[in-house]
């Protein structure tokens, strides 16, 4: 099986500002999940603040052997997540799969794209 079913994205931060047409161009975190594997994926993103306690688990499901792209700006329950505040992110999901995390960040024009792979624990 390819993946991890613990992962950690350490950097999120959802800028408070866009440029650009919306929604390509919104300011955004999300997190792009693959489930190559011939099982459904039930994941939880759990998310963790410097001053309080944490929220989730968001629950996603990925269908077997599917790419998943999962903006942090459109999770809504149990709360949505605030902009312009740091955080991090536990996702735990119930077989391996691979996480990225991507930010766009549009607050200017000359825009941003940050990715990186999340941490597999």
């Amino acid at each position: 099986m390819i993946g991890a079913t613990t992962w950690v994205i350490a950097d999120g931060y959802i800028p408070p500002a866009s440029t650009g047409p919306e929604p390509a161009m919104t300011s955004h975190d999300s997190a792009c999940v693959l489930n190559a594997n011939d099982a459904e994926a039930h994941v939880e993103i759990t998310l963790y603040f410097t001053d309080r306690e944490p929220v989730g688990p968001y629950p996603l499901t990925i269908a077997p052997r599917r790419a998943f792209h999962q903006r942090f700006n459109d999770l809504e329950g149990p709360e949505p997540v605030p902009v312009g505040v740091d955080y991090c992110a536990l996702v735990r999901s119930d077989v391996p799969v691979v996480v990225q995390h991507t930010r766009l960040d549009s607050r200017q024009a000359e825009n941003a794209l940050m990715t990186t792979i999340a941490y597999p624990a």
